[in-house]
């Protein structure tokens, strides 16, 4: 499919086009499955280094006062703690605040998660906060990533300073961003979530990071795999 052909697409659309990606319609977006090589060979890529345009997916998340005890009465596991993540079958909680978290998708695209919280109306000091447009979000993945990072990112996100579910309010690159850790299966997977205007600025970054590790771009079909 082409781009063109969905309501929505990628913050870096024009660069995944340019590798010979095939994307896939998720929800109306145009997502990357592969980006211009078979997802198998684009697994083990992943495995070592690998970014993922990940903005098809669906995130949010509530602020307020009563946002986190309300999420609790909702059977959410809201971490105890600030800066840290927890799961939630295929999505992620993580507490930003003690009066915000943020929800993260599965791969799969959906979030059922967001989909249960949107049906059940908020109690007064709790509001939704929509990511989908304002953030995009990127998946810098495999055992040369916090090698890779340590260019851009002054926080310690080695695995023995930053272990899996650590979350991060941090720069990138010079750019304000929310930096998760949540490994996929072995391996280790950072979710970087920052204002949508910059996307293709930090994608050109982190391209040009990745460069030394011969780390590429790669499509979810790729972190599926893993």
């Amino acid at each position: 499919m082409n781009p063109t052909d969905t309501p929505r697409r990628s913050f870096v659309a024009r660069e995944l086009v340019a590798l010979g990606s095939a994307f896939t319609d998720i929800g109306g977006f145009a997502a990357p499955l592969t980006c211009g090589a078979p997802a198998d060979e684009e697994a083990a890529r992943a495995r070592r280094l690998g970014l993922c345009d990940a903005s098809a997916l669906a995130r949010g998340g509530y602020k307020g006062w009563t946002a986190l005890d309300w999420l609790r009465e909702q059977g959410v596991g809201v971490p105890e703690q600030n800066n840290r993540a927890s799961r939630h079958d295929s999505a992620l909680v993580a507490r930003l605040a003690d009066t915000e978290a943020l929800i993260l998708g599965g791969l799969d695209g959906g979030c059922a998660l967001l989909d249960d919280l949107g049906a059940a109306p908020p109690p007064g000091g709790c509001y939704p906060v929509p990511r989908a447009d304002a953030n995009a979000a990127f998946i810098i993945s495999g055992s040369d990533a916090p090698a890779m990072l340590a260019k851009l990112c002054a926080v310690d996100l080695r695995p023995r300073s930053f272990p899996d579910l650590s979350v991060a309010q941090t720069s990138v690159a010079r750019l304000n961003a929310i930096v998760l850790r949540a490994d996929i299966a072995d391996t280790v997977a950072f979710h970087c979530l920052f204002d949508s205007a910059s996307a293709l600025y930090l994608w050109h970054c982190l391209i040009d990071a990745m460069a030394e590790f011969d780390g590429r771009p790669v499509g979810l079909a790729a972190l599926r795999q893993l």
